[in-house]
């Protein structure tokens, strides 16, 4: 009988074949089990099994990957993974190595999150090309967020250290819950639509994917893509990401980091338009010096020979002398007005008025709470105008003329008269009292 070769093969080339056939079967997968048998030796790789009612399999997970787990696996915790099959050589064990674990309560709402985050990003959505740059100088911010969350308070903390001047809309919206997205999404649509806006701030703090999920709605997603109206989303804290991150023209890490990114400084603003303006006249002052210099070289090189025309030419420089003297007198005119006005400006910005458009404002935002506390507010706020109000009567020279004393000044030049030393025998004056003024003449001083 003839015999039939065969092919004879060692242990470690069987499994070395067998794990060949394991990875190339079974791409990264993942898998839902109970943790059994955690172990973490001095390596830092963690070693255990996962198990459910009928079976088990072994896993590893190696130092790099269990280092950035946000959470200490414990036995009989349930667990989503992610990993390859093989089959550890030395041994012949089949097991699972693994790249990534979550516990397994936020593994539906993670899968979800991925596949509608591969789907829009392939429709475009988060295409960096799409997103627009922000204004230069933000004016009027949308801020749409809960009006009593601390997200609200840090943002309008920051704008009003950073930017008092900037016009803000508080647009109130519920940001976790059922009814979240759809109201961030109508809120968003009619900011974008009334055009009153250079950009939308869309905000919350901190939480879990589930609390965070409302921003991760497809509807609101697209919202914030195709607005025309640029959009910051700052959505829970800086290692948190959710779906309108990825759709916004930007993306901020906190609330608080959005407010910074929105508006400048005021200090740097005021710092960078001194020296500018300081730059500008400095370069202005040498260029006319120049051009001066240059001039009196080409006539006197002209007129080197006329006594006349040196006469001239030293009469032009005086007035030329002259009209610089008085461009900068009045350009020093023109910088304290300039100063006036921003002083008034920013007064302005504290007038008592403008104060109260912002607290109705603030009452129009808050019209759910109950009515005493509105009024209450609305009391407060006329007791502290009419205290201002007194307090400035009370300062006013007339209310002094008012009680009894009159002003005394100089009829020929005004000045007032504070001694007698001012006035002679003969000098006439003028007495301001409360209904009118009274024509006196001196006769003697005493």
């Amino acid at each position: 009988m003839q015999q039939r070769s065969i092919d004879v093969l060692t242990p470690s080339q069987l499994n070395t074949l067998a794990r060949d056939l394991l990875e190339g079967s079974f791409p990264a997968i993942w898998v839902e089990a109970e943790l059994g048998s955690v172990a973490r030796p001095s390596s830092g790789h963690m070693y255990f099994t996962l198990k459910d009612a009928r079976a088990q399999l072994r896993a590893a997970m190696f130092r790099m990957k269990a280092s950035t787990l946000r959470f200490v696996p414990r036995e009989g915790m349930r667990v989503l993974v992610r990993g390859r099959v093989t089959l550890y050589d030395a041994r012949g064990e089949y097991q699972m190595v693994l790249d990534h674990m979550e516990e397994a309560g936020e593994g539906a709402l993670r899968r979800a999150f991925e596949e509608l985050k591969a789907r829009l990003e392939a429709e475009g959505l988060f295409d960096p090309a799409r997103k627009r740059p922000l204004p230069a100088h933000v004016q009027r911010l949308a801020v749409i967020t809960s009006p009593t969350g601390a997200a609200v308070r840090d943002v309008l903390s920051v704008l009003a250290r950073r930017f008092p001047l900037l016009d803000v809309d508080l647009l109130p919206s519920l940001v976790q819950g059922d009814s979240a997205a759809p109201q961030l999404t109508r809120l968003l649509q009619a900011a974008d639509a009334s055009g009153r806006y250079d950009v939308i701030l869309l905000t919350r703090g901190g939480g879990s994917l589930e609390d965070l999920w409302a921003f991760n709605d497809e509807a609101l997603t697209r919202a914030v893509a195709g607005s025309r109206t640029p959009v910051v989303s700052a959505v829970g804290h800086e290692t948190d990401f959710s779906l309108t991150d990825f759709a916004a023209d930007l993306r901020a890490p906190t609330p608080s980091v959005a407010a910074e990114l929105l508006v400048p400084d005021q200090q740097d603003l005021a710092r960078r338009l001194r020296r500018d303006a300081a730059r500008l006249q400095q370069l202005h002052r040498h260029a006319l010096a120049q051009a001066m210099q240059r001039a009196d070289r080409l006539l006197l090189r002209l007129n080197a020979c006329s006594p006349q025309a040196r006469l001239q030419l030293l009469q032009r420089r005086h007035a030329d002398l002259g009209r610089r003297l008085q461009a900068v007198r009045q350009q020093q005119g023109q910088q304290r007005t300039a100063r006036l006005r921003h002083a008034a400006a920013v007064l302005r910005g504290f007038h008592p008025q403008r104060q109260l458009e912002g607290l109705q404002r603030r009452l129009l935002a808050l019209r759910g709470r109950p009515e005493a506390a509105m009024q209450r507010q609305l009391q407060n706020d006329t007791l502290r105008l009419r205290g201002l109000a007194r307090s400035m009567e009370a300062v006013s020279p007339l209310a002094t003329v008012s009680r009894g004393y009159s002003i005394l000044t100089r009829t020929d030049d005004g000045q007032l008269v504070r001694s007698v030393g001012q006035v002679q025998p003969g000098d006439a004056l003028q007495a301001k009292v409360g209904d009118g003024v009274i024509d006196l003449q001196v006769t003697r001083t005493r």
